[in-house]
């Protein structure tokens, strides 16, 4: 009886996807869920024929080039890898892979969640009930802003970009600005009317929502800072469900305190698990910790597909995700 190949998963996965690992591979998983050390992910990478991180393990050079590595492949569990240096991995011979397509509707809905909740004061007006604050309606109480028919800018149009755009278009008539120069002309939705700009600033200024959906790279690290914020409108919203360190997130908390922007929905942030102190103290400002791809079903196909791409590469075959 042929051996099988040793995976070591970085963090609880959902229990199916584990089920099915444990079938598949000689498994280990970290049932405590408390994050692997460096060291702990360099022992690994002697250990295992395969490591199984997730978009918050820093598979970093170190980590990568430890001396008698055993492990092939790196099957990451998510859509994004800047978590991992790709670099030194290629240079390693490593195959990475990473989680595409099966999180955009579930983040999309995200995306729309934070952009509703930061217009219309949601989370605001649940603490004010909680708390007994609320003495009854009245016309002037709590007021937002409105949604339906204002524009929505979206930097970055991918995949999750343009499932946000169907929603806020064809759901609330919202007309849709987007810039992203690298975006291939036949994957646009063709159900959604979408302006293409030729420059971010251009979004900046006409956008009443700008939703962010770019990927996280020495470009884009922060893309948007306090000169961005600048050229908003003073009654606009930022929307991030992306990446945190996209957002100067110092320069955002100025923004948002000098009203020189209305207000902000996040699901991540710059220094995650840490959020700058000041964002949590503010009303103007929604906070998720970082649920873009929270459902059972999500997380359960996220895993499916990290499994999928380490089996083919062990049977030989070429994995449909690879990113490296």
């Amino acid at each position: 009886m042929a051996t099988k190949p040793v995976v070591i998963v970085t963090r609880r996965w959902p229990a199916l996807v584990e089920e099915k690992l444990r079938d598949a591979f000689d498994a280990t998983f970290n049932h405590d869920d408390v994050p692997m050390t460096k060291e702990a992910l360099m022992k690994a990478m002697g250990e295992a024929d395969a490591l199984l991180p997730t978009v918050t393990d820093s598979i970093d050079k170190d980590v990568i080039g430890v001396p008698h590595r055993r492990v092939r492949i790196i099957g990451n569990f998510g859509v994004g890898f800047n978590n991992i240096d790709i670099e030194a991995a290629k240079s390693a011979k490593i195959v990475v892979t990473n989680t595409p397509e099966v999180l955009t509707d579930c983040t999309a809905d995200i995306a729309m969640i934070l952009l509703l909740a930061v217009a219309r004061r949601i989370g605001e007006g649940e603490r004010h009930l909680r708390t007994g604050a609320w003495t009854g309606w009245r016309p002037t109480h709590m007021m937002g802003k409105r949604v339906s028919g204002k524009t929505l800018g979206l930097i970055g149009y991918g995949r999750i970009a343009q499932a946000v755009a169907r929603r806020a278009h064809l759901g609330f008539g919202m007309p849709i600005l987007y810039y992203d120069p690298y975006v291939r002309k036949d994957t646009l939705a063709a159900d959604v009317h979408a302006t293409s700009c030729d420059k971010l600033d251009d979004v900046l200024r006409q956008a009443d929502y700008v939703s962010l959906h770019c990927p996280s790279t020495a470009e884009t690290r922060h893309l948007i800072n306090a000169s961005s914020f600048a050229k908003m409108k003073p009654t606009a919203f930022l929307i991030n469900t992306a990446r945190g360190d996209i957002v100067d997130e110092a320069a955002l908390v100025q923004a948002l305190r000098e009203q020189i922007i209305f207000g902000a929905g996040l699901d991540v942030y710059e220094r995650e698990p840490k959020v700058h102190s000041d964002l949590m103290k503010m009303e103007n400002v929604v906070l998720l910790p970082h649920l873009g791809s929270a459902s059972t079903e999500t997380r359960q196909a996220m895993g499916m597909r990290v499994l999928a791409n380490v089996d083919a590469f062990f049977k030989g075959q070429e994995p449909a995700d690879r990113v490296a």
